[in-house]
C-alpha cells in the first residue's frame, strides 16, 4: 500500500507574482539609492503613477521622477480643502518640472453633497472625510494602474518605521506595488538635495509646516515637536487612510 507523505502548508498567506516580484526588488536594490529604485520601477513595474500631495518635501520625489521619466503620470488628490498656497505651489512646480502628464483627482461631486453638504464632516469625523475626499477618488483612479510611487519615509512616524522600498497593496480592485524610494531617507537628506537642485519650497514650511495636509486638520508644530504633530492635532489619527487597506497598515507586503 503507497503512503503519501503529508504536506505541510506554508503559514500566512500565499504570496502572489507580485508578491514575489517585490520581495525580488527589494533584495537586488537593498543597497540602491532612490534613482535605481524608481529607474526598476519605471522599467519593471506595469501601469506605474505617481501620487503627489505637493507638500512640504513632495518636490524632491517629483524632481526624481521628472529626471526618470517626466511622463509618469502624477495623481494630484484635491480634496478642495487643501490651502492656497499648495495650489498655487502645484501648478509652479508642476511648469517647473515639466511634468507631461499631471491629473486631477477629487471626490465625485454627488457624493460631497449627500455625505458633506455643509463642509463640516471634518469637524465631528475625520476618518469619512478622509475617506470621502481622499481615500476613496485616489483608490477609483488607482484602479487603472498597476503600481504607485509614494514619498513616505521611515523617520515620518512609528508605522512607517519597517517600510520598504516595493510593497504590496492588496487593494479590492486587485494587488498592485507600491514603491517608496525614499524610505531610507532623513531629514537632512530631504534637505540637502532641495538645496543642491535649487528645488523651490511650499511657502507655508518657513511659516511652521513641516507636514502639510487640508487647511481645515492642519496646524503649525512648535520647535521640538514631531513633524506630523501639525496633523489632526489632539487625536490618535496620524495618517489620513490613503496607505490603508481593509483598516490596516501596509508595511512591508513582500514580508507578509
Amino acid at each position: 500500500m503507497l503512503h503519501l507523505a503529508k504536506q505541510t502548508l506554508p503559514e500566512g498567506p500565499v504570496p502572489t507574482d507580485l508578491h514575489l516580484q517585490a520581495e525580488a526588488l527589494n533584495d537586488r536594490l537593498r543597497h540602491h539609492g532612490a534613482t535605481d529604485v524608481l529607474r526598476a520601477a519605471v522599467n519593471e513595474v506595469e501601469g506605474l503613477a505617481l501620487v503627489s500631495s505637493f507638500g512640504a518635501e513632495s518636490v524632491v520625489l517629483l524632481h526624481l521622477v521628472a529626471m526618470v521619466d517626466p511622463s509618469v503620470p502624477v495623481l494630484f488628490i484635491d480634496t478642495e480643502m487643501l490651502f492656497t498656497e499648495t495650489l498655487v505651489y502645484q501648478q509652479e512646480v508642476a511648469e517647473r518640472l515639466h511634468l507631461k502628464d499631471l491629473r486631477i483627482i477629487k471626490a465625485a461631486e454627488n457624493e460631497v453633497s449627500f455625505e458633506d453638504p455643509d463642509g463640516t464632516l471634518h469637524q465631528f469625523d475625520t476618518d469619512a472625510c478622509c475617506a470621502l475626499r481622499k481615500t476613496r477618488p485616489l483608490q477609483k483612479a488607482l484602479a487603472q494602474h498597476g503600481g504607485w510611487i509614494t514619498g513616505r519615509k521611515r523617520y515620518q512616524s512609528g508605522q512607517r518605521a519597517e517600510l520598504e522600498f516595493f510593497e504590496v497593496e492588496d487593494a479590492a480592485t486587485g494587488p498592485r506595488i507600491k514603491v517608496n524610494p525614499l524610505a531610507r531617507w532623513n531629514p537632512e537628506d530631504v534637505r540637502e538635495y532641495m538645496i543642491e537642485n535649487r528645488l523651490p519650497r511650499h511657502p507655508l514650511v518657513a511659516q511652521g509646516y513641516p507636514s502639510i495636509g487640508c487647511a481645515p486638520c492642519t496646524s503649525p508644530v512648535a520647535e521640538g515637536e514631531d513633524p506630523r504633530a501639525g496633523r489632526w492635532r489632539n487625536s490618535q489619527k496620524d495618517e489620513c487612510g490613503i496607505h490603508f487597506v481593509d483598516g490596516k497598515m501596509v508595511r512591508t507586503g513582500a514580508k507578509q
